[in-house]
């Protein structure tokens, strides 16, 4: 249809934010915007050889693609500033000690780690996927009671779609199922 998706995912206005999942894999040297990109996707695999470091301070220049606001929530404010107020390099070991990456793997298999995260992802109903994944943005982003305010409303709404019918067919018939995304 034409319209961009903001690849940050903030909801910036002329953008559409993304409903699918999105899974990252980083190897080597990730600094800046590298770090920013990661930190907008829903999953990062990193390889256990991975270079971090969010050096716009150095440069005189603010990080503006959302490490302010995604490294403060994943861990905490003193360990945001100490890494945006520093410039300083950090491992794969110390970006999955402050949930910046989900999983480390041996470099060369990062891709392969993040693939069969994604294909069991793609395996699941899409509808109670993107569901799940917007309600989690919710409660970040508006806070708990917002995102409880949608339980009943999304959950009628999945119940009542032909996935549903298809996912317990499926179950009944020990089959896996075939979603439709309808």
């Amino acid at each position: 249809d034409g319209t961009l998706v903001e690849p940050h995912n903030m909801g910036q206005p002329g953008y559409r934010r993304r409903t699918k999942p999105m899974v990252a894999a980083v190897q080597g040297i990730c600094f800046t915007v590298g770090i920013e990109l990661m930190l907008a996707a829903d999953i990062t695999v990193a390889a256990d050889n991975c270079r971090f470091s969010q050096l716009e301070v150095a440069r005189n220049i603010m990080a503006s693609g959302g490490a302010t606001l995604r490294m403060a929530e994943r861990a905490g404010m003193g360990n945001a500033m100490l890494h945006l107020l520093t410039a300083d390099e950090f491992d794969s070991a110390e970006a999955y000690r402050l949930n910046f990456v989900q999983k480390v793997v041996p470099a060369g298999q990062q891709l392969d780690a993040a693939f069969a995260i994604a294909e069991r992802i793609a395996a699941q109903a899409p509808l109670a996927v993107v569901a799940t994944r917007l309600n989690v943005i919710k409660a970040i982003e508006q806070g708990p009671v917002a995102a409880t305010e949608d339980f009943e409303p999304v959950k009628q709404k999945l119940i009542f779609s032909e996935d549903a019918a298809e996912g317990v067919r499926a179950f009944i018939e020990k089959r896996p199922p075939r979603f439709t995304g309808r």
